[in-house]
């Protein structure tokens, strides 16, 4: 296993984790480190440097592509969604969920 993938199965490991603990908000944030795991690997694969480490950047930074499948984008997008003041998502998404589903479509084994 290489280290990019170690590290996202530990974001999924910290998030399931997280999420048994009764901790969304740290979940979430494990979601949106595991996706930015996996958009430094694309991002690699394309011969396209990254900007930032920063998770949110790589995002946005995704979302610009034109090339991305509108799927994919909203998936990056909801990983972008900042929360309300009740610490809660404006949308009723699974952000571990979307984070795997975007890293495998991405990464496909």
């Amino acid at each position: 296993m290489t280290d990019w993938e170690t590290a996202l199965q530990r974001e999924f490991e910290m998030a399931a984790a997280a999420r048994a603990r009764g901790n969304e908000g740290q979940a979430r944030v494990c979601a949106r480190r595991a996706a930015g795991i996996a958009l430094r690997e694309y991002f690699s694969r394309r011969g396209i440097a990254a900007r930032s480490p920063s998770a949110y950047d790589l995002l946005q930074e995704f979302m610009r592509l034109e090339d991305v499948p509108p799927g994919l984008r909203e998936i990056a997008g909801h990983l972008t969604l900042r929360v309300t003041e009740e610490f809660r998502l404006p949308l009723e998404v699974d952000l571990v969920e979307e984070a795997r589903t975007l890293c495998e479509r991405l990464l496909p084994a």
